[in-house]
């Protein structure tokens, strides 16, 4: 760590946001390679969405693996190691993700894709555990969080160029190419695509590892056991596993001879696996806290109701942003959608993942501590000056953005929501998850452009969740913040588990419809605001001092 602990060490801070950019450009990334996949290798909704369920199912075995091994040595893992190895180790592991990718794409082997897309994000698993708090290391820790709201904004940055990238990678430089020809389509530049990526690892692995300036960040606080915490995770994870296979091997079968009335009954006999999977995470999670209320011992962070709450809410969370996202292409094919060709679904999911840079860049506008006129001013001159960058970086890649011009309406909806907001995270997360669930209504109950728009203001909604969700789900966790932390981060799971539900619902009454899931989603994250306020109240906790802190 660098010796005056108040000035910032910029070099190592500059070098450490470079990850931050690599999780928003797969992920993003992965909502145009959804679509894709569907047309190329002849896959139904569900299956399409089982990218989401590689890439996010990793980030919870990666934090559930180091809180495994962290529990078992009674020391935190990542801070063992210290950040920096832990970044080179977790690049170096998303570099070989990038090679089993390439393989699989030569190959054409969808099944092969996910596993490479799975070890990628196993490998981000392992970078996000260490660079929030290695941000926070690199300087005065009173600043931290300003640091940390710079790799977010880094990190949205990725999401608005990822699925540009990625659609020029698999449709080159045609204005539109139909269902049909994208079967026969190369996949070469999906190769050179992820060969790129693939080196951009390794370069930035050797760039921490031998970079001088960046410090080893060394971390040797001892992890508070958790016993029968771990015990419950491990059981819902194999449950978990046991709701998908019954569901992986229907796909085996040759329904080429299935009566119509025999493809609903299957259909339906998918959902109701998927849905045990969604009851085995919340009845685990409200298992255990059940459990630790009887008897803390064993349980750790458990015992607080403001961190399983929270947990929950981070799942959901993490679920509606991408499957909003994720689902979009294919809600585009829809006529009254403008029966839009996956070529050219881009500048909508590019405008989507940038709903989330707006709001963020325009969350990090508190860490400036601007009062009076000038707040004001950057409130509403930062979230269109985020659109605006949309918009160019989308015209300079030859889209035509002229059916997104009027967006801002929404933007500006959003900018008054801030204003109401406060900088109060349960007050703003309450405005938001409003705002998210008035706008999945009326995207459900109207369509066209209106209902476009409705469904890409979503974005907007989930733009400053996270960090509203993580402060109140660790405020007063005391010697148990860091463990609350991971069991956060593994609720990461719910972007591998409600697209897929999504996706299912979507075989059975359409795509359109299956957006009730997202009205469902914002619903509980309004919920939670309203409950966790008066559950910090009786722990004598004023939620309006709450700093807003995290990323993702």
């Amino acid at each position: 760590m660098n010796s005056n602990q108040n000035q910032t060490n910029y070099p190592a801070l500059y070098t450490l946001i470079t990850v931050f950019f690599f999780w928003g450009f797969i992920a993003a990334g992965n909502s145009i390679f959804i679509p894709f996949c569907k047309s190329y290798f002849e896959l139904d909704q569900f299956q399409s969405q089982l990218i989401d369920f590689a890439f996010y199912t990793a980030y919870y075995i990666g934090a559930l693996l180091l809180f495994a091994m962290g529990n078992s040595t009674g020391k935190d893992i990542v801070g063992t190691w210290g950040y920096k190895k832990s970044i080179v180790y977790g690049l170096l592991f998303s570099a070989l993700g990038a090679g089993a990718m390439i393989i699989a794409v030569e190959a054409s082997i969808y099944a092969g894709m996910l596993v490479g897309l799975f070890i990628v994000a196993l490998g981000f698993s392992l970078q996000q555990t260490a660079a929030n708090p290695f941000a926070i290391l690199l300087g005065n820790p009173k600043t931290g969080a300003d640091r940390v709201n710079l790799g977010g904004g880094i990190n949205s940055l990725g999401t608005t160029i990822g699925p540009i990238l990625v659609a020029f990678a698999l449709f080159g430089s045609a204005k539109a190419v139909s269902e049909e020809q994208i079967q026969s389509l190369p996949l070469d530049k999906v190769v050179i695509l992820y060969l790129g990526v693939g080196l951009l690892f390794i370069a930035s692995a050797a760039l921490f590892y031998f970079s001088k300036k960046v410090p080893a960040g060394l971390a040797n606080e001892p992890m508070e056991k958790a016993n029968k915490a771990l015990r419950t995770l491990v059981i819902m994870t194999v449950l978990l596993a046991a709701c998908f296979v019954p569901i992986f091997k229907t796909y085996q079968l040759d329904t080429a001879s299935f009566s119509a009335s025999e493809m609903s009954d299957l259909e339906h006999y998918r959902m109701l696996w998927l849905s045990g999977a969604l009851v085995v995470v919340l009845g685990g999670i409200l298992y255990s806290y059940l459990s630790a209320k009887k008897n803390v011992n064993g349980w750790g962070a458990m015992q607080y109701p403001q961190l399983v709450l929270g947990m929950l809410a981070i799942f959901v969370y993490v679920g509606v942003e991408v499957a909003i996202g994720s689902n979009l292409g294919e809600l585009l094919k829809l006529k009254e959608f403008g029966s839009m060709q996956s070529s050219d679904i881009a500048p909508y999911v590019s405008m989507y993942w940038g709903s989330l840079m707006i709001g963020r860049w325009a969350g990090a506008i508190s860490v400036f501590h601007l009062e009076g006129i000038k707040k004001t001013l950057a409130l509403i001159i930062i979230p269109l000056l985020a659109f605006g960058v949309i918009l160019g970086v989308n015209i300079i890649s030859g889209k035509d953005m002229q059916p997104l011009y009027f967006y801002v309406i929404c933007i500006l909806v959003q900018i008054a929501a801030f204003f109401l907001s406060k900088d109060k995270p349960a007050r703003t997360l309450m405005i938001f998850g409003s705002f998210g669930m008035l706008a999945m209504l009326i995207g459900l109950f109207s369509s066209g452009t209106m209902a476009i728009y409705a469904f890409l203001a979503g974005g907007l909604a989930c733009s400053i969740m996270w960090p509203a969700i993580f402060s109140l789900s660790i405020i007063g966790l005391g010697k148990y913040t860091s463990q609350g932390s991971a069991f956060l981060i593994m609720m990461i799971l719910g972007g591998g588990i409600i697209p897929p539900i999504q996706g299912k619902l979507s075989d059975i009454i359409g795509i359109h419809q299956s957006y009730i899931v997202a009205v469902v989603c914002f619903a509980y994250l309004t919920l939670f605001a309203i409950l966790v306020k008066g559950i910090l109240k009786k722990q004598n906790i004023d939620v309006d001092t709450i700093e807003a802190e995290g990323s993702h």
